[in-house]
């Protein structure tokens, strides 16, 4: 089965405390981050020793990137060719989505794009709890619409870390300057798509925002 969350920020009790992910997901599942994966924010060994626990762990996990990520970090590992799209593979079972690729997993299809602004950075250090690939760059976004095109604008479910503009605005909340042109890409991507479901993370909260959009943080939901 496949199942999807929302940020971790290297939240080692969501895997391992009392009802845990571990305790509850079999070899033959799946795990989804929707961004803000974090198990590798500062590269230290402790964070590479706890990898290496997931690694042990029975069960696939992936996830997308958020902005509270380091991309040096993640970009050191292989990209591999991993259920139909390019990934970073970190662990034998732990992948990084890269930005506009879609995979097929189980008989689905998902668009990824993961990034968003960090709203926090006048309290962050640039490069070291920070870093500028948290936007797009202009290649990621040339290879999400090539590889929408080769789909024929039709997925199953997309993941991303931020929402489309126009969902910010029905959420209630601002869209942040900074990311205009990431969440302009994304409600692009929501009106060109036909697609089943759109999850994201970023938001800290849990929420179906309509029938086909929902926001993870804890929430875990398994796509039937």
């Amino acid at each position: 089965m496949i199942y999807i969350t929302g940020d971790t920020h290297g939240d080692q009790n969501r895997f391992f405390g009392k009802d845990s992910l571990a305790s509850r997901l079999t070899a033959n599942d799946y795990l989804i981050v929707c961004g803000d994966f974090g198990y590798l924010f500062r590269n230290s060994l402790s964070e590479r020793v706890f990898l290496s626990d997931l690694e042990r762990l029975p069960f696939t996990i992936a996830f997308v990137d958020g902005n509270h990520e380091n991309f040096p970090a993640i970009y050191a590992y292989p990209v591999i060719e991993w259920h139909g799209g390019k990934a970073h593979q970190l662990r034998k079972n732990i992948f990084h989505l890269m930005r506009g690729e879609i995979y097929e997993i189980e008989g689905k299809t998902f668009f990824t794009f993961g990034g968003a602004y960090s709203i926090d950075r006048s309290s962050r250090t640039q490069g070291v709890t920070w870093w500028s690939e948290e936007l797009p760059n202009e290649i990621e976004y040339k290879n999400a619409a090539e590889n929408l095109k080769k789909s024929l604008f039709k997925v199953d479910h997309i993941l991303t870390h931020t929402l489309p503009r126009e969902m910010i605005l029905r959420y209630r909340k601002h869209p942040d300057p900074h990311d205009l042109q990431l969440t302009g890409f994304l409600e692009w991507v929501m009106h060109e798509t036909q697609f089943e479901h759109w999850w994201c993370g970023h938001w800290h909260d849990d929420q179906d925002l309509t029938e086909k959009f929902t926001i993870l943080w804890f929430d875990v939901r398994r796509i039937e």
